[in-house]
C-alpha cells in the first residue's frame, strides 16, 4: 500500500493500519500479531497510565515505610503516578494473590518483605510458587531488626527477658507482623536456642503489632528497623539488641543478640520487588533501571540510611537467585525449629 493511498484514509484509521504494518501486516489481515510484537510494543508505550504498588500490609510497618520512602521518587522519575495500594490479610497472602492474579502488564507490582518465599513453606493458604508465579524485578535492600520491648516495662536486657520467660513459661509473649516474616523467624529461633516457651501471636502487620507491646498487652517483639526504630527514638520502646551480626552506628549501646547468648545469631529483613509471571521482561528490567536509580538519590539514601537501610537494586536474575536460595534457607529453618502456622 503506497503512501498516496494512506494519505486518502482518515487519520486514526491510518495510524491504525500503519501500526499494523509495523507488525508485518497482521493486524491489517485481521491476524493476532506475533506476541512477540505485542509485548514490544506494550513495553515501549509503559508506563501510560497509574502505576499500583502493592503493599500486603497495613499502614505503618517497615514494608510500607520502604514502600512510602521509594515510591514517591519512582513516581517522579516514571512521569507517571505510583498509587500505594494496602492490601493487608493473612500474613501478605492476599495481597501476594492480588498480584499474582493480575493482569501481568506492568501496571500491579508487589513490594514484599523475605515472607514472600518464606510462606508457601509455611501456610497451607499461601497456594503460589514464589519462583514461578511471579517475576523477580529486584532486591530493594535489607535492614537489621530490633528486640523491643515497651519503654516503662521491667526488661532491661535480652537476658531479663529470657530469665522471666524461664520462670514463666507461656506468660512472656512475642508479637509478630505475620507468619512467615523475618520478626517470626527470628523469634522462633530466639525460642529453640533459648530453650523457653514463649507463645508467639501474630498480627495484620507491624505496626498494631507495636502498639500492643507498646500498650503492654504483649511483652516483646522482633520487628525491622524501619518501623520500630522510631518509636524506640519517640522514647515509646525500648531496643533490647539488634539482630544483626554487628551494633549499628544509630544504637552504638544496643548489643547483638549474639553478643546476648546467642552466637551466631544473625537475621535481617530484606525486601523486594515482583510482578505477576508473564510481565515483559523489558517492563521488568524498566523497573529495575528505575528503582536502583531511585534508591541512589541523596533524599531517599538519607531517609533509608536513618533506619539502617542497606539499598541494594540487584538484577532480576541475580534476585530470583537470591530468593531461591532464601527459600530452601528457610524451609530448613522452619523445619528444624518446628514452626507451625497455628504456634
Amino acid at each position: 500500500m503506497g503512501d498516496k493511498t494512506l494519505k486518502a484514509i482518515s487519520p486514526g484509521r491510518r495510524a491504525w493500519m500503519q501500526r499494523g504494518l509495523a507488525l508485518g501486516g497482521a493486524a491489517m489481515l485481521g491476524v493476532n500479531p506475533p506476541a512477540r510484537a505485542v509485548a514490544a510494543t506494550t513495553a515501549e508505550a509503559w508506563p501510560a497510565g497509574p502505576i499500583r504498588l502493592v503493599v500486603p500490609f497495613p499502614p505503618g510497618g517497615s514494608v510500607d515505610t520502604v514502600a512510602r520512602t521509594v515510591g514517591p521518587q519512582l513516581q517522579a522519575q516514571l512521569g507517571q503516578p505510583v498509587v500505594i495500594e494496602n492490601r493487608p490479610g493473612a500474613s501478605s497472602v492476599m495481597g501476594a494473590q492480588h498480584v499474582k492474579q493480575s493482569k501481568p502488564d506492568g501496571y500491579t507490582i508487589l513490594l514484599n518483605a523475605s515472607l514472600q518465599v518464606a510462606n508457601p513453606v509455611l501456610l497451607a493458604t499461601a497456594t503460589y510458587d514464589p519462583l514461578n508465579d511471579f517475576v523477580s524485578i529486584t532486591e530493594i535492600g535489607a535492614q537489621p531488626q530490633l528486640v523491643v520491648v515497651r519503654a516503662d516495662g521491667p526488661y532491661k536486657t535480652m537476658g531479663d527477658l529470657v530469665e522471666d520467660a524461664r520462670k514463666h513459661p507461656r506468660h512472656v509473649t512475642w508479637a509478630i507482623a505475620a507468619f512467615g516474616a523475618a520478626g517470626h523467624l527470628a523469634c522462633a529461633l530466639v525460642n529453640v536456642q533459648a530453650k523457653v516457651d514463649m507463645p508467639i501471636i501474630p498480627y495484620k502487620g507491624g505496626g498494631p503489632a507495636l502498639m500492643d507491646v507498646m500498650g503492654g498487652h504483649v511483652s516483646a517483639q522482633i520487628e525491622p528497623m524501619a518501623s520500630a526504630y522510631p518509636h524506640v527514638q519517640a522514647g515509646k520502646l525500648r531496643a533490647l539488641a539488634v539482630t544483626s551480626a554487628q551494633r549499628l552506628a544509630s544504637l552504638p549501646d544496643v548489643p547483638t543478640v549474639a553478643e546476648s547468648g546467642f552466637p551466631g545469631f544473625d537475621m535481617p529483613s530484606w525486601y523486594g520487588l515482583w510482578a505477576p509471571a508473564g510481565t515483559p521482561r523489558a517492563i521488568v528490567d524498566r523497573l529495575h533501571m528505575e528503582t536502583a536509580k531511585a534508591l541512589k538519590v541523596p533524599a531517599v539514601a538519607e531517609k533509608l540510611a536513618a533506619i539502617s537501610f542497606i539499598p541494594m537494586g540487584t538484577s532480576p536474575d541475580a534476585f530470583a537467585k537470591y530468593s531461591a536460595s532464601e527459600l530452601e534457607k528457610y524451609r530448613d529453618l522452619i523445619n528444624k525449629a518446628h514452626i507451625k502456622a497455628d504456634a
